[in-house]
Parts: C-alpha cells; sequence; structure tokens
C-alpha cells in the first residue's frame, strides 16, 4: 500500500470495464447533474481533434442510445463512452461530497480509475482508450471475441488446456462461478461446445476486442511507447489494480504497467476480497449497468458489505445514483454541505441550517463560479514576491466570501419576507400531483423528473400547473415561461415560493 494511504479503508470507488455503459441511466444523468455536462464536454474536445466527431452528439443525443449500438460504430465510440460514463458519475459523487479511500477499475475502468486518481488529464485518459483502441486493431490477423462462462477460473483453466490454443486465455475472474475468456472466434465456438456438454453457462461479452489474451503481445511496446510520452502526475487517491494484485505506487511507470493489462488478466473478484479484508465495507460503482454492483454482492454475501450502483436504473426506470447518494449521506459517507473549500470561506455568523439550505440550491453554481473565476484570473504584480501569494490568496478568500456571505444573506432575507414555508408548500403539491395522477406520495420525490421518469406528459403538466396557479391564486406567467425549467417537484416549488414571496405582506394563501 501507498505511503500516504491510511490503513482505515470505508469506501471504494469501482469503474467498470466492457459493458459498463447504460445510456437511459446516463441521460438521466446529464439532466440532473451539471458534472456530466462538464466531463462530457471535455470529452468531446478531444474526440473532435482526434476523431471529429463529439462524443456527446452519440451518446446524449435526441435517440436513446444502448451499448449494442455504440458497439456498431468505431470502436473507440464505446470506449470512450464507458470511461465517460464512469468518470462522470465519479465527478457527481464527489461533487455531493463523496470521499472515497480507494479507487479500483475492472480492465478498462482502471485508465478512468487512474484518471480519477489524478494520474493523467482527463483528456490524457481520452488519448490513453483510443489508443489502446488503435494499436489493438492493427493486429493483423486476429479476430477474437470474450465468452462469459459459469464456472470458477480452475475449472476453466482445465477447459482450455483440453483445446492447447496459445491464444485462448482467461481474461476475468469475476467471481467463484464466473469466469470470462478471450480468444479466436473459431476456438471459442468449440469451447462453448465443450462447456454446453458439461452444462456450463456461456454468454458473449459486449467487447470491442478480445482484452487480456496472449494474442495481443505485439502490441504492448508500441502502446507503452506512446502513453510514455504523456504527463503522468502524482496520483492524489489510492488505486488498487486487479491486474496487479497491489496498489499503484508512486515510482510506477504507469506506461509500462497499463500496457501489461493487455496480456494479463484481471482478478477481480481477489480484489474485492483483499479491499474487504482491509476494512471496506461500501463499494460504489461509477458507471453504467451494475454489472460490479452485483459481482461485489455475490463476493460479499453474508457480511455487512453493501454495494451501490450509480448509472442504472431500478425496476420503476428510475437512477439509482439518487438512492445511491441518499444512502451514502444516511451513512455519513456523503455531505454536500461541507465542501472543504467552502469550510474555509464561511463567516461564523451563518448557521448550518441555513447554509445546508442554500447549499442544497446553490451549491454546483457556487463551486461553477469559482472554477470559472479562476480559469480567468490573472494575478497583479506586487511589490514583492514574498508577498504576493498571500495577497492574491487573501483576494480570491475576501471574492470567494462575499460571493458567497451576499448569496446567503439573500437566502436569508427572501426566507424572513412574507411567504409559505417552504416545506408547506411541497407537501402540498406533492400530494395534489399524486391525487391527480393516482400515483403514490413517495414517488414524488423532490428531484424526480415529471416527464423523463414518471412519463407525465406536457399537456398533463400544463393542466397541473394550472390547478397549482388556481391553487395559490398566483399572477399570470410571464411570456419567457418554458415549461420544460419546471419538470420537478422541486423546481415547482421555488416556482411557487419565488412567486407568492413577490405579494403583498397580509394575503392570505
Amino acid at each position: 500500500m501507498p505511503e500516504n494511504t491510511s490503513t482505515e479503508l470505508r469506501t471504494a470507488i469501482l469503474f467498470p470495464g466492457q459493458g459498463g455503459f447504460d445510456g437511459e441511466a446516463l441521460r438521466l444523468a446529464h439532466a440532473r447533474h451539471p458534472q456530466v455536462r462538464q466531463v462530457f464536454e471535455r470529452l468531446d474536445a478531444e474526440t473532435m481533434t482526434l476523431f471529429s466527431r463529439r462524443i456527446s452528439d452519440l451518446v446524449l443525443g435526441p435517440e436513446k442510445v444502448e451499448l449494442r449500438r455504440l458497439l456498431a460504430e468505431d470502436p473507440w465510440v464505446s470506449q470512450v463512452a464507458i470511461y465517460g460514463a464512469g468518470l462522470a458519475a465519479y465527478e457527481v459523487l464527489t461533487a455531493q461530497g463523496v470521499r472515497p479511500d480507494v479507487l479500483t477499475g475492472h480492465s478498462l475502468g482502471e485508465i478512468t480509475a487512474l484518471v480519477a486518481a489524478g494520474a493523467f488529464s482527463v483528456e490524457d485518459g481520452v488519448r490513453i482508450v483510443a489508443q489502446r483502441v488503435a494499436v489493438i486493431a492493427r493486429q493483423s490477423g486476429f479476430e477474437g471475441r470474450m465468452v462469459a462462462l459459469s464456472a470458477g477460473a480452475a475449472k476453466v483453466r482445465r477447459l482450455l488446456e483440453l483445446l492447447e490454443d496459445p491464444q485462448l486465455a482467461v481474461a476475468t475472474e469475476n467471481h467463484d462461478e464466473q469466469t470470462v475468456v478471450s480468444g479466436p472466434g473459431e476456438v471459442l465456438d468449440r469451447l462453448v461446445a465443450i462447456a454446453g456438454e458439461l452444462r456450463i453457462g456461456a454468454v458473449e461479452i459486449d467487447a470491442a476486442f478480445p482484452f487480456h489474451s496472449p494474442a495481443l503481445a505485439p502490441a504492448v511496446p508500441e502502446f507503452a511507447a506512446y502513453v510514455g510520452k504523456l504527463d503522468q502526475l502524482p496520483l492524489r487517491r489510492p488505486v488498487y489494480s486487479p491486474i496487479l494484485q497491489r496498489y499503484y505506487e508512486p515510482g510506477d511507470a504507469l506506461s509500462d504497467l497499463l500496457a501489461e493489462h493487455f496480456v494479463k488478466p484481471v482478478r477481480f473478484a481477489s480484489a474485492v476480497r483483499h479491499l474487504q479484508e482491509s476494512g471496506v465495507t461500501t463499494f460504489v460503482e461509477a458507471g453504467g449497468r451494475a454489472a460490479l454492483t452485483k459481482l461485489v454482492t455475490r463476493l460479499t454475501k453474508g457480511s455487512d458489505v453493501r454495494s451501490l450502483a450509480t448509472l442504472a436504473t431500478d425496476d420503476d426506470a428510475l437512477l439509482t445514483l439518487d438512492a445511491t447518494l441518499r444512502t451514502l449521506r444516511l451513512a455519513g459517507l456523503a455531505d454536500p454541505g461541507r465542501a472543504p473549500v467552502l469550510a474555509e470561506l464561511l463567516p461564523e455568523s451563518v448557521s448550518a441550517e441555513l447554509f445546508e439550505a442554500y447549499w442544497s440550491e446553490h451549491g454546483d453554481a457556487v463551486l461553477q463560479r469559482i472554477v470559472d473565476d479562476l480559469a480567468a484570473f490573472r494575478p497583479q504584480p506586487a511589490t514583492s514576491a514574498a508577498t504576493a501569494p498571500v495577497a492574491a490568496t487573501a483576494t480570491a478568500t475576501a471574492t470567494a466570501t462575499t460571493v458567497v456571505t451576499s448569496s446567503l444573506a439573500d437566502e436569508a432575507s427572501g426566507a424572513a419576507a412574507a411567504g409559505p414555508d417552504r416545506a408547506e408548500v411541497f407537501a402540498e403539491l406533492r400530494s395534489l400531483y399524486a391525487e391527480a395522477l393516482e400515483y403514490p406520495e413517495e414517488v414524488f420525490e423532490g428531484g424526480v423528473q415529471l416527464e423523463a421518469e414518471l412519463g407525465v406528459d406536457s399537456v398533463k403538466q400544463v393542466e397541473l400547473l394550472s390547478r397549482v396557479s388556481q391553487r395559490y391564486g398566483l399572477p399570470p406567467r410571464e411570456s419567457g415561461f418554458r415549461l420544460s425549467d419546471y419538470n420537478t417537484i422541486d423546481r415547482l416549488v421555488d416556482f411557487v415560493v419565488t412567486a407568492l414571496a413577490g405579494r403583498p405582506t397580509g394575503v392570505t394563501v
């Protein structure tokens, strides 16, 4: 374990590899969390440079997109989509105050984990993923696939010995009854036939190439040379490798290790058990579907370990990310109201309750303002080199404090002005919508999307909004009003409270 890694681990974030993409879940997260848009904008700039196409147009466009459709595109598309989804989920989690003790990835997910930990920039991560695809595609004379067998690694290796093909290999060891094999298509067909005779289930993996195969050895030097030219930065968080079966260390040449991934198996089951033994009790999958979530659940059955998904949908077609964030907050593992940078800026006179309410509504905007200001910041020449950093820091701190404090003051004065209690309005609207739509009240969580998640079409939304306006005696809506801006109960509540706050004092609601 690296020197800066605590021996008391609690939370691990997992990044999926092949198959780790869910288009509908990503779309729901994109509509609700600005971090998804921000990540994909950075990816777009790089994919435009490399391929003259924006990855966002392919995965966040008007049409529903799933992995099989992406696999029909150029090979880089599915791989960058998986990488981008994992990184976007991670950014949402950390923006909500999740502070993982360790990161780990499954195959392609190790690249995402290293980028999330700061070893490479987001843009270099795209370059690495694209080059990984390119060097494999250039291996002439080798066409292959990946197949998951319902058997342990030892049994599968005995089957491979029967076929005696040097290009056939165990690619991943997921759990005691699932092992993935990579190899040439013709030989895999024979393996699947033998497995069928032995009543061993076989399922083909949604993958662009047969990763983790000795047949890819010729691609190793070229890939290592490419990655070696990129800037390798110090890790800001520990990363455990299921391939290396150890933590990445400060002195590691990541270019060589990532290249070795081409020919080495992923021992995911061993990695999960090692992290569990080290104290991890919460595994959060940052990425699509929930395959790793299910694997961890199976590997840790009977323990107090919890395994949580993010970019997947549950049986009610709701985004699992929202339930995961609630679970993490209740467990004390996510705290969006106490971002470290703002903890230094807030005046002592601001109550914790006011800050929590303010940060819930405006936190993302404040952080984005700071990011934008820092990007444009050009420090003024100072009288001496020794005082310049102090002056710049003091100025930046004072400015940020002014922004937050003035916003909080506005929030407090607005709360003190005449107007209804927000919680009361929320409860009333929740009951109104539940009764009108014949849904249980608990369905109407603040951020749930009326159309995308509950299927309430725009005609019905207009009708309900008219009932809300009549209920509260709201003034006519302005000409620039857009229904799409009020597509959740939270936004409708804000609309009502804001409108009522402008009415004369003493009006009975």
